[in-house]
């Protein structure tokens, strides 16, 4: 038995392939792990636990039937921070708080989405604060759904256009200073994270503290990866043809 990592699945309505696999990859594993954690960016993006868009439908059921029988997991990322209560209803699963430390297999392991520790882009991380605050949530969700919708495809447009110009930006990683603080709040245990698509195993070291830090394999073109976790330790694994 083993507890498994996803991250960056960026399930939409025009991504079938990764739709699919997300379905075939919770039957295969249901019932045969010990828990499932996704740290976050399992939606491109979530416009309130109110969406009725119909593609929702097979992911949330398939996660219920799942959770049925194996423990389930969620963070929120930085395109689906709006998950909620209604969604832990609609899907079966737990809400994590980002970060969380947890103890498994005997071994302590802190969890983040990433996002926050990628410090060097400072407009995000403005945006990141005033998007997890109440009263912008508050003043967010009680837009009409439609508003809400196109206002993500906007967000999503601009993003995308981002990436074309720049590519995977220094500033869209993690940065050392972050990392650090971040581990030495927690007492230095193994980090797990998604969000920057660099999947790799890193160290890092203070003094005679250290740690290592695993970033998750995102999900594009109908493939992807997670970690694995167990007696023999943690390691990266594909999925997908």
């Amino acid at each position: 038995m083993a507890i498994h990592f996803i991250s960056d699945l960026h399930l939409a309505d025009d991504t079938p392939a990764l739709n699919q696999l997300f379905l075939d990859t919770l039957l295969q594993w249901r019932g045969r792990i010990d828990a499932l954690y996704i740290l976050g960016d399992l939606f491109e993006y979530w416009v309130g636990d109110d969406d009725d868009s119909s593609y929702l439908e097979a992911p949330l059921a398939a996660m219920r039937e799942f959770a049925a029988s194996t423990p389930l997991y969620v963070m929120r990322g930085n395109r689906d921070f709006l998950l909620g209560a209604g969604f832990e209803a609609r899907s079966g699963a737990k809400l994590l708080d980002d970060p969380t430390l947890t103890d498994v297999h005997g071994q302590r392991i802190l969890l983040c989405h990433g996002d926050a520790l990628c410090t060097d882009d400072a407009a995000y991380q403005q945006f990141r604060a005033l998007s997890r605050s109440p009263q912008w949530q508050q003043a967010m969700l009680a837009k009409p759904l439609a508003e809400r919708h196109a206002i993500a495809r906007h967000a999503r447009a601009q993003s995308e256009m981002n990436k074309q110009q720049t590519g995977l930006a220094a500033i869209s990683d993690v940065t050392e200073a972050a990392v650090q603080a971040l581990l030495a709040a927690h007492g230095w245990p193994t980090l797990i994270h998604g969000h920057t698509h660099r999947p790799a195993r890193h160290r890092h070291q203070a003094g005679e503290s250290g740690a290592s830090r695993w970033v998750i394999q995102d999900w594009h073109g109908g493939r992807g990866g997670y970690l694995l976790l167990d007696d023999a330790g943690i390691r990266a694994l594909p999925l997908g043809r």
